[in-house]
């Protein structure tokens, strides 16, 4: 078993040991977005490529990667020289696969616009700040039979049910079904980009439900909606479309919202001084989801297509190659969080961070996502003031779009 209980576990290996996964010899920079055990930790490897190669090309998988925090920022919201309508994963953009209609985060102006402006009112304030009771409730009733037990799994006991059943909340979904969605949303991340193209069927019923029996909620709001569509018609959403944009947007949200909560318990455990801070002033709590955001961000990249050359640093970018921006690097730049991005510091000064991306595509749900861990966080050290991880049963999940842990188990008291 691998041993991932410490934070500064070295990528770079000596050359004896380089057919190992995502290896390295001690002179050669070499990043595998592929791997999962380097992608755990590419802290060290980032800091190299922000100094010594700011512009990376890797001619093993055929990309180029942004490391520094202006590089990866400004190239997210130039929409036009980097696209999405050719996916925004690596292995989707290399794959040339021909994106369904209607993949919103695949998506570029005019046609995302219209789109985003269309389901962004699932996420305003008004309707996210309502769910919070409810979502305490669930907390609650999640970490409540724990006590005592002197053990706590920060994904499996709360971490892959609290978000899902969040978009269960938001959409109306009766509770007894919810379950059964965030099941889907678990096996459609499990199979990457295959699934997450997927027809979104596990919604259909309530679709149907809700055709039949209109409501307050943002299913029936969703259905009912106006809009002026690319070609100047003003129609409602199809079926088809409203089944691929839910499955994005829950899938997308609830299980990046997922790592988010299994890295805060593996980062305050690394970090107790802070984390008993929290415990004695929950009032710190928000900056602290802010900083292990920073910190640990769920996706470590955002691919996109390069729609014509671009120059960085003297080299050309061709028309047609793949770039990766590499958030996990941008957040860590000393440049934007001085002195040393390399320090978790729940009272560092609060600057904007990439995690929720940048521009046209910046996450709609990041206020929902801020809410779920600030709650969750608060709820857990209520209960849980103080854990250990539990190393020999924690897990890494085994996905590359989104990293984190597929386990966190802990001892608690």
């Amino acid at each position: 078993r691998q041993d991932w209980s410490s934070e500064r576990t070295p990528v770079t290996i000596s050359a004896e040991n380089s057919d190992l996964p995502g290896a390295s010899t001690v002179d050669e920079l070499y990043y595998d977005p592929y791997s999962v055990e380097l992608n755990m930790n590419p802290y060290p490897v980032f800091a190299r490529m922000r100094e010594e190669a700011p512009l990376y090309y890797n001619d093993k998988h055929d990309f180029y990667a942004l490391s520094r925090f202006d590089d990866v920022n400004k190239a997210v919201i130039d929409h036009d020289t980097f696209i999405s309508g050719r996916g925004a994963l690596l292995e989707i953009i290399k794959s040339g696969m021909e994106i369904p209609p209607g993949t919103l985060i695949f998506e570029d102006p005019p046609i995302h616009n219209i789109h985003r402006n269309l389901l962004s009112r699932m996420f305003t304030p008004r309707k996210v700040l309502a769910l919070e009771p409810q979502i305490r409730e669930f907390t609650a009733r999640c970490l409540d039979p724990l006590v005592g037990s002197g053990r706590f799994d920060f994904v499996n006991d709360l971490g892959e049910q609290m978000p899902m059943r969040v978009i269960g909340m938001l959409l109306g979904i009766p509770e007894e079904h919810q379950r059964r969605v965030a099941d889907h949303g678990e096996a459609t991340l499990m199979n990457e980009q295959i699934d997450l193209l997927a027809t979104g069927e596990v919604f259909a019923e309530f679709i149907d439900y809700r055709t039949e029996h209109p409501s307050d909620d943002i299913m029936t709001d969703l259905l009912t909606a106006e809009f002026t569509d690319e070609t100047g018609t003003v129609r409602r959403l199809r079926r088809d479309e409203l089944l691929m944009y839910l499955t994005v947007v829950a899938t997308a949200g609830a299980e990046t919202t997922t790592r988010l909560i299994g890295w805060a318990g593996k980062t305050l455990a690394d970090y107790p001084d802070q984390r008993r801070e929290l415990a004695e002033n929950p009032g710190l709590i928000p900056q602290a989801i802010e900083e292990i955001l920073r910190w640990e961000p769920p996706a470590l990249q955002i691919a996109r297509y390069v729609n014509r050359d671009v120059s960085y640093y003297g080299q050309t970018v061709p028309e047609g190659s793949a770039m990766l921006m590499l958030v996990g690097a941008a957040n860590r730049d000393h440049r934007r969080f001085p002195p040393d991005g390399d320090v978790f510091d729940i009272h560092r000064e609060q600057r904007s961070h990439m995690t929720f991306g940048a521009g046209t595509h910046f996450c709609m749900g990041n206020a929902l996502a801020r809410l779920e861990g600030r709650i969750a966080l608060e709820e857990i050290l209520k209960r849980f003031p103080e854990w250990d991880v539990d190393w020999a049963n924690a897990a890494p999940s085994q996905t590359a779009a989104v990293r984190g842990w597929q386990a966190m188990p802990t001892f608690v008291s």
